[in-house]
């Protein structure tokens, strides 16, 4: 097992939630400062840790060690206190599941996530529309790591490589994103990259990116295969 580690972004990709994460930043700015967000977060394939302390920079706090320590604390706990919103104004996105049984099916392929959510976050976000169980979450790489999201793939292959006792490398690994900052992560942090416009980036926009394949969406899951196996060794 492990000739192929697939990495999943969530967010546009594999789910959509409708400005539900806006919410969350928004009740997590005031958990982590004890004031209301007046500006919205600004996402866009940025990491949570990122995207937080964006805002406090832009609210004019100076971001200290204080806030870097309490910040995953207060995301985990304004997106639990979100999770019934985003499952009646969210949903997963045309042919994710189909996508993740068909990868699941596929011998020698590992699945798990590159987020910039933090790990738990990625969790409680997928098990919203039950989609946690098709991918291996010991092995992901996630904004809890690191802050910036080239540094991501280097930890989900270090983990799937210890965990598999196979090497993980460029060769080897598809990151599957919605953002030309998921095409970067992938084409500095060490993978191939099969894009999806299901998000804001248009197909144009992601092959300028960079990125190996453009699909316009996951609902042709025999297209979906293809673009991924095709990195097989």
């Amino acid at each position: 097992m492990g000739d192929l580690l697939v990495l999943w972004d969530i967010d546009h990709t594999l789910i959509e939630n409708y400005g539900v994460n806006k919410e969350i930043y928004g009740w997590a700015f005031e958990l982590l400062t004890g004031q209301p967000a007046v500006h919205r977060a600004r996402t866009d394939g940025r990491t949570e840790p990122e995207i937080m302390r964006n805002m406090l920079l832009e609210h004019g706090i100076e971001p200290t060690t204080d806030h870097a320590a309490r910040a995953l604390e207060v995301l985990d706990s304004a997106t639990l206190s979100r999770i019934d919103a985003m499952r009646e104004r969210g949903h997963e996105l045309p042919g994710a599941r189909d996508a993740l049984v068909a990868l699941r099916s596929t011998p020698g392929v590992v699945q798990s996530v590159l987020s910039g959510n933090i790990r738990p976050n990625a969790i409680t976000k997928l098990s919203a529309f039950s989609l946690e169980g098709f991918l291996d979450f010991e092995i992901g790489g996630y904004g809890s790591d690191d802050s910036a999201r080239d540094n991501l793939v280097a930890f989900a292959q270090r983990r799937a490589s210890e965990k598999f006792g196979v090497l993980f490398d460029k060769s080897n690994t598809v990151l599957i994103g919605d953002t030309a900052r998921d095409v970067q992560a992938g084409r500095n942090g060490g993978a191939h990259v099969v894009a999806v416009a299901s998000g804001s980036a248009s197909m144009e926009e992601l092959q300028a990116a960079g990125a190996d394949l453009v699909l316009a969406d996951l609902r042709d899951t025999d297209a979906v295969l293809a673009a991924v196996t095709s990195f097989s060794r």
